[in-house]
């Protein structure tokens, strides 16, 4: 898989200032506040930054945490795993492959078959639907 490397200032052009946050500071936004927590629609999530594929809807499951949880990445190259020991914590930092952007974090509390929860940030995340309109996330999430 290609890198995607760009500037600072360049991820600054491209990203709203949230996403840069997130994906370049590995900020987290605030539970329950992201668009895609209750997103039920039929898709495909990928990275917000250079777009790579990271997460299959039917994989997505209600973890009650405020965050789009996954039981697994739609192919294990596609996030990178690292030790997060920031905040006092010890926890899996889960990062895009391509971009090297912060997704969230990855805790051994999910349903079968993985027993993980990839909890992400929505704004790290664009969403796209198989019926073929990207925004068809909106009215779910918001419960229209």
């Amino acid at each position: 898989m290609e890198q995607l490397n760009l500037s600072e200032s360049e991820w600054r052009k491209r990203l709203t200032p949230e996403q840069y946050h997130v994906l370049r500071e590995a900020g987290t936004e605030r539970p329950f506040a992201g668009r895609y927590n209750d997103n039920k629609a039929d898709g495909v999530y990928a990275c917000a930054a250079c777009k790579l594929d990271l997460f299959d809807s039917a994989d997505k499951y209600d973890s009650g945490s405020g965050w789009p949880s996954f039981t697994q990445p739609i192919a294990q190259d596609h996030v990178v795993e690292h030790a997060d020991n920031t905040h006092g914590m010890r926890r899996i930092e889960a990062r895009c492959a391509r971009c090297d952007g912060h997704l969230g974090h990855v805790f051994p509390d999910g349903p079968p078959p993985t027993g993980l929860r990839y909890c992400m940030n929505s704004v790290s995340l664009d969403f796209r639907s198989r019926a073929g309109n990207a925004n068809a996330a909106n009215g779910e999430a918001n419960g229209s």
